[in-house]
């Protein structure tokens, strides 16, 4: 079992039991920057958010810091672009990486890039642009000719109401009835299985896309 974290204070993270698997966020990401910096030299796992402000070059740069040798299994691109930006900015991403030849794993993050503030001030998400991202995700890999590998969602198993829509219907009237989340908002159960539900015909539909080795 792999447990994994978002690296944003250096000198906590390097204290003994702290994740296998490190993350470096959409805002911490710099080239030059102290988190890149550190975790360029730690031999764990990593992952890398890439949001919608990412360029190809720029990405580039940053597989060639913390993979140099092009190691498999050493560097996760998890994307976090929003429902409305990921049709346009992740294929070029995709393409970029397999030009190189480049050997990444993909994961899709339609969590961070879908939330929003309600009129009373609570964060939310909406469910089915959850969903239209991760569809949106599953059809560029396809197309480009990669595979999507992990996803990150945020959820609970508890019967909360802090995500929107679904098969509840949650709304932002009913967001305060079990709205328990002191962070970021989470699915809740209901959610969740209707979320793997549709991945898992997602995932069906890819097997069947994939090309037959020679």
């Amino acid at each position: 079992m792999w447990t994994s974290q978002n690296w944003r204070a250096c000198p906590i993270a390097q204290a003994p039991g702290y994740p296998d698997a490190a993350w470096i966020g959409e805002r911490t990401r710099q080239v030059d920057g102290a988190h890149v910096a550190f975790l360029r030299g730690v031999a764990n796992p990593l992952g890398l958010k890439c949001g919608p402000s990412m360029p190809p070059d720029e990405l580039m740069a940053l597989i060639d810091v913390l993979n140099p040798s092009n190691e498999p299994g050493r560097l996760m691109l998890i994307t976090r672009m929003g429902a409305d930006s990921i049709g346009a900015k992740l294929p070029a991403l995709v393409r970029a990486v397999q030009r190189e030849g480049r050997r990444v794993v993909w994961s899709c993050d339609p969590m961070h890039g879908n939330t929003e503030t309600t009129a009373s001030g609570r964060k939310t998400r909406d469910f089915n642009r959850i969903i239209d991202e991760l569809r949106t995700c599953f059809a560029v890999h396809c197309a480009e000719g990669s595979y999507l590998g992990g996803m990150h969602i945020e959820m609970t198993g508890k019967d909360v109401t802090e995500c929107v829509g679904g098969a509840q219907r949650i709304d932002e009237s009913t967001l305060a009835d079990r709205y328990h989340t002191h962070c970021d908002p989470r699915l809740n159960g209901s959610q969740a299985l209707e979320l793997a539900f549709l991945v898992a015909e997602e995932l069906r539909g890819a097997r069947w896309a994939m090309p037959l080795a020679a």
